[in-house]
């Protein structure tokens, strides 16, 4: 009850944020000048606000997307409101696993650091559909290509994290759609298409991605005697009315945020968490966490639970080797 009444209100929780503060808010005051950050989906949306404030605030941004267009577009964007930003552009399909390793090795050929890499993509087709590699698309999407994207990348933000002393910071953003996965994935189902639900597919994913988070946060925290300094949390960016039913049917989806309107996040209030996640001093060795509205809040039993997530790295591991 606390909570929904926060959200409606904007009080502010221990962070000094809340459901009202914007990324502008978020980031006031910092300075990110010679950091370097990826930022998956930031055409639109919550993804294209992360990449425009962490512009502003000096961050040399990454934004690729499925079409170099759109990353162009982006950085036309960008660089209109501040021609001092630096704003890079590449073709990444994250449902494809071969995409991903040539977007990384494109990237790598840069020699840029990396500081960050902010997992903001994401889809929900609303129908059973296939991958390249062969696996449910919503789950290729927003979980195996983002699982890849920082297995290839990770040394590289240590890397960085080592020479520079700034501490690295994986972000990856869940939702509260998480909770309306099944208890426990059968991964052997996951392309069972008689079996499929768009709410149970799109929640699938959405609890590995907090999975994958706190499994990442608990491997790097293992390797603290290497002195690495890079963090991983999940979060909850609230509801926004955005293109991510894109893919689904346009009237229902169109229906709902209009009716819920009064409920919604603006964009820049929906981008905040995940500027705080990525930037803030607050959360500077904060690792393993579940954020919403800036603060820490409480994700499910199931996504809690660190043996299933196990599992998922292995599983996740197990596929993306068979698919060189």
């Amino acid at each position: 009850m606390v909570g929904f009444f926060s959200y409606f209100t904007g009080k502010r929780g221990p962070s000094g944020f809340g459901s009202s503060s914007t990324a502008e808010d978020v980031a006031q005051g910092i300075s990110l000048h010679s950091q370097v950050a990826i930022i998956t989906g930031s055409t639109s949306g919550i993804g294209f606000e992360t990449a425009r404030v962490l512009a502003k605030h000096g961050a040399h941004v990454v934004v690729p997307a499925r079409k170099i267009k759109d990353s162009e577009g982006v950085r036309s964007r960008i660089l209109k409101e501040f021609p001092d930003a630096t704003v890079s552009v590449g073709e990444l399909d994250l449902s494809s696993l071969a995409s991903v390793r040539k977007f990384v090795t494109e990237f790598k050929a840069l020699e840029l650091p990396l500081n960050m890499i902010i997992n903001n993509a994401g889809i929900s087709s609303g129908k059973f559909v296939l991958s390249p590699e062969e696996l449910e698309l919503d789950f290729a999407t927003n979980h195996m290509g983002h699982f890849l994207l920082v297995e290839l990348l990770l040394d590289d933000v240590i890397k960085t994290s080592s020479e520079t002393g700034i501490e690295g910071r994986i972000v990856i953003v869940s939702s509260e759609a998480h909770k309306f996965a099944p208890k426990q994935l059968v991964y052997e189902k996951l392309n069972d298409k008689d079996s499929f639900s768009w709410t149970g597919a799109y929640g699938r994913s959405k609890l590995a991605n907090i999975w994958h988070a706190k499994e990442l946060a608990r491997r790097l925290q293992c390797s603290q005697e290497r002195n690495v300094n890079v963090t991983a949390n999940a979060l909850h960016p609230g509801a926004i009315d955005t293109n991510l039913g894109r893919d689904f049917n346009k009237i229902l989806v169109s229906t709902v945020f209009f009716l819920g309107k009064p409920f919604l996040k603006t964009v820049p209030q929906g981008a905040a968490t995940t500027v705080y996640a990525a930037i803030h001093p607050s959360m500077r060795g904060v690792t393993g966490k579940y954020l919403c509205d800036c603060n820490e809040a409480e994700c499910s039993a199931t996504a809690n639970d660190m043996k299933m997530a196990a599992e998922l790295w292995e599983f996740s591991e197990k596929f993306v080797a068979s698919h060189p």
